[in-house]
């Protein structure tokens, strides 16, 4: 049950960021509400402390993200709500597999648009200015320049939790076999 609505969340959230690039509040605040009264109600108070550290881990790892504009509050929140189902555990790989395949996306996108020379600009600019704590050089690197490339997030998260849970099965699978 838990599966189905974090998998449920996660490609709703996908869904909305790919058609209108944003995941609105109406349905992260109420999946995070939700992971958390699921957890509670079927494990009591273990799992509602693993919701919690899932929620935690969610929104903690990304807030510096969401600080910088570099991540919209919506894909922030949307991981938060896979925590509350998910756990620390598990909220850390699906994030680790949402990064790798939006850091691909990314690629895919700067490469099918030629912008390559800027980007990889950019990336410098970032460099320079938070290795040497001018942060204010790279304030036009954010979500609020219509120019620069933006890659929904949340479609990221949907297919990472997806393939988290086809491995999870497949793991299930062959350990019963063997």
């Amino acid at each position: 049950m838990i599966s189905a609505s974090a998998l449920g969340v996660a490609g709703w959230g996908g869904w909305l960021d790919w058609r209108i690039r944003k995941i609105p509040n109406w349905l992260t605040v109420p999946a995070l509400l939700g992971g958390l009264f699921l957890s509670a109600a079927l494990g009591r108070w273990p799992w509602t402390k693993s919701s919690l550290e899932g929620v935690g881990v969610g929104l903690g790892v990304l807030l510096p993200f969401v600080l910088m504009r570099g991540l919209g509050a919506g894909d922030w929140k949307l991981m938060g709500a896979l925590g509350a189902f998910l756990g620390p555990r598990w909220t850390i790989v699906v994030l680790m597999g949402t990064v790798l395949i939006a850091g691909a996306m990314s690629i895919v996108e700067v490469i099918r648009q030629g912008k390559v020379r800027e980007t990889l600009s950019n990336l410098l600019v970032i460099f320079v200015a938070y290795s040497t704590f001018h942060v204010n050089n790279a304030r036009a690197i954010t979500l609020e320049n219509p120019g620069l490339l933006k890659i929904p997030f949340g479609v990221a998260a949907a297919f990472s939790t997806g393939l988290f849970f086809v491995m999870l099965c497949a793991l299930r699978f062959f350990y019963k076999l063997g």
